[in-house]
C-alpha cells in the first residue's frame, strides 16, 4: 500500500488518521506532533527530540498494549511485537545519535513517517473497532473532512 506521505516535510495530523476511538485518536495526534517536531530538529536538538519521542512512544504503546491484553484482542501478539520492534529501533538509534550519527536518526524519523499510516490503517484500526464494539456495541462512525474523492 502506498503511504499518503511520500515526503517527510508534510507529515501533519489529518482526518485520515482518525479511527473513532478517542483515547487512540488523541495518542495518535500526539504521535504526529512529536514526529513533526523531530523533523524540524537541528542536529544539536535531535537526541533530545528522539528522547521525547521515546517517552511518547512508551506511553502510547503501553496504552494500546494494555487495551489489547485487558480485552483479549485476538491479533494482539503481532501488534505488540511491532510496538516492541519500534521501541528497540528507537533505543538503538538514540545511542547512535548521541555518538554523532545524525543521519541514522533522520532515517529513523523518515521510517516512522512512512510506517505510521500503514500501522494505523491496519493494526490500530482493528483495535479501535474492537474497543468500540466492546464499549458501544458497534464499529465507530468516522466523519472525515476535506477528502479528495476520485
Amino acid at each position: 500500500m502506498n503511504s499518503p506521505h511520500t515526503t517527510t516535510e508534510d507529515f501533519e495530523w489529518t482526518d485520515k488518521f482518525i479511527l473513532g476511538y478517542r483515547p487512540m485518536d488523541d495518542m495518535h495526534q500526539e504521535f504526529v506532533e512529536v514526529v513533526s517536531k523531530m523533523l524540524q530538529a537541528s542536529d544539536k536538538e535531535l537526541a533530545g527530540a528522539l528522547d521525547e519521542f521515546a517517552q511518547h512512544a512508551k506511553v502510547h504503546f503501553d496504552l494500546e498494549n494494555q487495551l489489547m491484553e485487558e480485552t483479549q484482542f485476538p491479533p494482539r501478539d503481532c501488534h505488540i511485537d511491532e510496538h516492541a520492534a519500534v521501541m528497540k529501533s528507537v533505543t538503538e538509534v538514540i545511542a547512535l545519535v548521541r555518538e554523532g550519527q545524525f543521519e541514522i536518526g533522520r532515517s529513523l524519523i523518515a521510517e516512522l513517517v512512512h510506517w505510521f499510516p500503514s500501522h494505523t490503517d491496519h493494526l490500530d484500526s482493528a483495535l479501535a473497532h474492537w474497543m468500540c464494539k466492546r464499549s458501544l456495541g458497534g464499529k465507530p462512525v468516522v466523519l472525515r473532512r476535506n477528502l479528495k474523492l476520485r
